[in-house]
């Protein structure tokens, strides 16, 4: 079972985790100096990780959804929400925060109740 903080948010439907860009902070020298004109570009330490959550929130009924929504939301805008993300294959972060959620589109209405997220973790200083 995926989670975070213990709470299974996204096992209500399919769902997978996704690493985001890794490496080095590298920005172009033109945009430090002020001065587009300057060639180059510098590193600045490496990027803080981020790993993506892409999925489907499915319910029976539309109440149903709106509690898992509801849910990552509430993670979502708790400021002191570091945990464990786990992606339930073993793998695990600690000390992430929920940083950012979205929706794509509206709910789906049918014989299930279903919308489709991205959900974004990250260390956080």
């Amino acid at each position: 079972m995926s989670s975070f903080m213990g709470v299974d948010l996204f096992g209500s439907g399919p769902h997978r985790f996704e690493m985001q860009p890794q490496g080095q902070h590298v920005v172009p020298l033109g945009l430090v100096a002020g001065d587009p004109s300057l060639p180059g570009a510098a590193s600045f330490g490496d990027r803080q990780l981020r790993v993506g959550v892409r999925g489907r929130l499915v319910a029976s009924s539309a109440s149903g959804l709106q509690a898992l929504r509801d849910a990552i939301g509430a993670k979502a805008r708790q400021s002191a929400g570091k945990g464990v993300l786990a992606d339930g294959r073993g793998r695990s972060w600690p000390g992430m925060a929920l940083i950012e959620y979205a929706e794509q589109g509206p709910p789906d209405h049918g014989r299930a109740h279903s919308i489709a997220y991205h959900a974004t973790f990250g260390e956080l200083a």
